[in-house]
């Protein structure tokens, strides 16, 4: 599985255009530290410190990097395989889950399915400073099915071009992410990059669900996902940017629509909506960030409603002598029709050493969808928590078993609809990842 997808990366990557090289004092250490790799043709190579390999968009360590152009606290974890070809950086990242899902009551359901990510990842740097990065993403969600899973309170999106989803979490596109970048160094604090990607994401929210350190572990979508990362997959999107030191100040010109009911395609259209975001890394174990969209047309049955967005996160990331603990707290606001609806978020996850892993997750979300299209909002919560306990199987492919429960708090108007009570769900898993 290894060699079969670097090969793709390296058969990807060699069709890039080169660029000239220019004695600079940016990166030199970093670049060291990468010469030190042998070719990949011989398959025996150094894994070095992801956090002494440069980061696509600017002068810091690639750690910082998270989905499209979000970032996260440097001290954070890439787990996967990398290794170099030649010039080239090479990194691969696959999480698959097979899960059962129990939700309880009248609106609850049964389902057993499969979801998860596969990343391919093509990154030059140049002595320069400049940067230049492909970077491919899949999931195999598509297969559980057009309706997804269920999920107590979860909406958004349709199933079948006619119905709103409620109570379950549809499912991602086959194909999650194909973008290009190319970052220009001007001296060791300060680059411009600009980032393209059909699909990709635009500069919007924190870092999407299924790569932060706080969630990457739960196969549980939080409720607040169309509040705070729904835009993670934009069926067309180019960002421009500029970093110096901790800051990243960027701004997206995207596809509003979000994903129809066809999983497979590539979806197109014209670029009518923006995003900006400002994020700060003040220091290693933090990142903040601050986002603003105006989203035209997002909702397929109902047209001719626009969104303005506001997003604001933490991510606090300490590492262990043998692990990390990792926290984020998100505020996400949608505004439609002059009506206005809050989500938040609160998430942690525990990794006390190689063979465990604790995760939890609370939120409070004013919605309403609950009825099925646009009705009177209600504000509801959720919280859950989890393990998993991995076993590793090869050098560089780990077997996990896990489960998580969760709970639902509901006001008067809604409980009845869902048996009268405060239903619950669970989850149980089993899941292979490299790392």
């Amino acid at each position: 599985m290894r060699s079969g997808l670097l090969s793709v990366l390296v058969f990807v990557s060699s069709g890039a255009a080169s660029a000239q090289e220019a004695p600079a004092s940016s990166h030199m250490h970093m670049m060291h530290d990468m010469s030190e790799m042998t070719d990949m043709s011989g398959m025996d190579v150094n894994e070095p410190s992801m956090s002494a390999m440069p980061g696509a968009f600017g002068p810091y360590a690639f750690t910082r990097e998270a989905s499209g152009t979000a970032w996260q606290p440097d001290t954070s974890v890439h787990d996967g395989v990398h290794g170099a070809a030649g010039p080239w950086m090479l990194m691969g990242h696959a999480l698959l889950n097979g899960v059962y899902d129990w939700q309880q009551g009248p609106r609850g359901a049964d389902k057993a399915f499969l979801s998860g990510m596969a990343m391919g990842l093509a990154q030059r740097n140049f002595s320069s400073g400049d940067a230049i990065r492909f970077r491919a993403m899949m999931s195999p969600d598509p297969f559980m099915g057009r309706r997804g899973y269920p999920l107590l309170l979860a909406s958004g999106e349709t199933a079948d071009g006619v119905a709103p989803l409620v109570d379950r979490q549809h499912p991602h596109d086959l194909l999650m992410e194909l973008s290009a970048s190319y970052s220009h160094a001007f001296n060791e604090r300060d680059s411009v990059f600009v980032y393209a990607g059909l699909p990709g994401e635009p500069a919007f929210g924190p870092p999407a669900f299924m790569h932060r350190l706080t969630a990457i572990d739960s196969p549980e979508a939080p409720i607040s996902h169309h509040w705070l990362d729904s835009t993670h997959i934009t069926f067309g999107v180019v960002t421009l940017g500029y970093v110096h030191d901790g800051w990243k100040v960027e701004a997206s010109r995207f596809r509003g629509r979000e994903p129809d009911e066809r999983r497979y395609d590539i979806e197109t259209g014209p670029l009518d909506s923006s995003a900006v975001r400002v994020s700060w890394n003040p220091a290693p174990k933090w990142s903040l960030q601050g986002s603003w969209a105006r989203v035209e047309s997002p909702e397929q049955l109902h047209p001719d409603d626009n969104q303005t967005k506001w997003s604001a996160s933490a991510l606090y990331t300490s590492p262990l002598e043998s692990g990390y603990w990792s926290v984020t707290f998100a505020w996400g606001r949608r505004t439609a029709e002059h009506e206005s609806l809050d989500a938040y978020l609160i998430e942690a996850a525990l990794k006390p050493n190689g063979d465990w892993t604790f995760f939890t997750r609370a939120e409070r979300v004013k919605t309403n969808e609950l009825g099925g299209s646009h009705g009177a909002p209600v504000t509801v919560g959720k919280a859950s928590i989890g393990a998993v306990r991995d076993f590793r199987v090869t050098s560089h492919t780990v077997l996990g078993v896990g489960a998580l429960y969760e709970a639902t708090a509901l006001p008067r108007s809604v409980a009845t609809s869902y048996g009268g009570a405060h239903p619950s769900g669970a989850m149980i898993f089993v899941r292979l990842k490299l790392a």
